[in-house]
């Protein structure tokens, strides 16, 4: 049996069954499988994930009972058959029906010749596979084609013409860059550009970010650069919340919702490792996360404590200089990244998150100083978890002021979706608004 396939079927099982995150998924597989070609592994595992609703439409169009009540066994691999047959020209037709038919027979018992039978006919019949009508069913259209839950379509056709959101459905199906933000307590960008590079890894500058470097290669976060701290993986989406924050050195700045902390690292790089940061999440096995981080980057004003965000400290209040609100959202901005998102149901935890997210803000709007700066960020482009946020806010907060406000997206900013809005506490509070 092919390994890498075993290790990607095992992946995918993962996060149908287990719910798992696929990179969390995917990391742990390979840890414990080793692959021979973890590419191989990434590639079948992220297209899979990336066109699933696209498989399972052409898979219904063979198979003579509901897609629904197959097995996820059966329905995992012939997903891996049918995105090899129709999406990796690398791989020939007769092997990933041949290395199918191989998993089959460890792991769906009996189902070998029905698996052989749908694969051979998606390879014979894959150019007449018809999608639903773009005239009769533009939503329908729109989700088989690209692969998302139809209430994700209908929220963004809300804010953007039929077009910008075929533009970014399909930019939400590619593969983004790896991004690096280097770490100038302890080196500076050019020097570790010129060294990555002469570690056979092709390296860029950032388009948004000056601290941000976009990088190709394998294992490199095994490298020494990644062990001696000199840089962090964020995407400049990320790193530019913290730029419009512009935490300065000796401040004292609050980070509400931090886990896994990579915005409260990115601010104490800024801050030359001088002033306070209070690391606040719900889980201190989240923030443990960001202790071991910090000590890899030789950060050492990081201080992490479980707090609700929902709660006030009241010794705290109108004591920050800065004060950033990475809410809890959908993460319908980082699809590209984490595919399995787009196929999330529309549930009742989803649909409160906004009463969650204003909870937070404001919350956290009382600690900061006049004078002091509050940001809110999302990594979503729903509106209602966004601008509709900012509006009820400044609404009912007479004190604070909106100064900027920013919206990138993936097919306009080759960046995650990210909102970001930074306000200015104009004066002490002086009623309940």
């Amino acid at each position: 049996m092919d390994n890498n396939r075993k290790t990607a079927y095992l992946t995918l099982m993962d996060i149908e069954v287990k719910k798992s995150y696929s990179n969390i998924a995917l990391n742990h597989n390979i840890i414990i499988s080793k692959p021979e070609n973890q590419g191989l592994v990434r590639e079948i595992v992220y297209g899979v994930l990336e066109n699933k609703y696209f498989i399972d439409y052409a898979i219904s169009k063979f198979i003579h009972t509901s897609l629904e009540k197959m097995k996820i066994s059966d329905k995992t691999i012939l997903r891996m058959g049918i995105y090899q047959i129709g999406f990796m020209n690398s791989v020939p037709e007769y092997a990933a029906v041949n290395e199918s038919v191989i998993l089959a027979k460890k792991y769906c018992r009996g189902r070998a010749g029905f698996i052989n039978g749908v694969l051979r006919s998606y390879a014979r019949e894959k150019e007449n596979i018809e999608l639903p009508s773009k005239e009769e069913d533009y939503i329908g259209y729109l989700s088989v084609k690209y692969s998302y839950e139809r209430w994700i379509i209908e929220e963004w056709l809300t804010q953007y013409d039929g077009s910008f959101v075929e533009d970014l459905l399909q930019a939400g199906n590619k593969t983004p860059d790896l991004v690096l933000r280097v770490n100038t307590l302890k080196t500076e960008k050019d020097v570790l550009i010129k060294r990555m590079r002469e570690h056979g890894y092709s390296v860029n500058e950032g388009h948004l970010c000056a601290q941000a470097v976009h990088i190709k290669g394998s294992k490199i976060l095994k490298t020494k650069a990644y062990e001696r701290g000199l840089f962090s993986v964020q995407d400049e989406s990320s790193m530019m919340a913290v730029n419009i924050l512009d935490p300065q050195p000796g401040d004292f700045i609050i980070d509400v919702c931090s886990a896994p902390g990579g915005k409260a690292l990115a601010m104490a790089e800024k801050m030359n490792n001088m002033g306070k940061i209070a690391a606040w999440d719900v889980y201190r096995r989240k923030l443990n996360i960001v202790d071991k981080e910090a000590e890899r980057l030789g950060i050492t004003i990081i201080e992490t404590n479980p707090w609700d965000g929902t709660n006030i400290k009241n010794e705290l209040v109108m004591q920050a200089d800065r004060v950033l609100v990475d809410a809890p959202c959908s993460g319908l901005g980082v699809i590209r990244r984490k595919p399995e998102i787009k196929y999330k149901e529309l549930t009742a935890e989803l649909q409160d998150l906004p009463k969650k997210q204003k909870a937070i803000l404001g919350a956290s709007s009382e600690y900061v100083k006049p004078g002091g700066v509050l940001v809110y960020s999302t990594c979503t482009i729903a509106a209602n978890e966004n601008k509709e946020v900012i509006q009820d806010f400044l609404k009912r907060n007479t004190e604070f002021e909106q100064q900027e406000i920013i919206q990138l997206l993936p097919n306009v900013n080759d960046t995650d979706g990210f909102f970001i809005c930074k306000m200015i506490r104009k004066n002490k509070k002086t009623s309940d608004g």
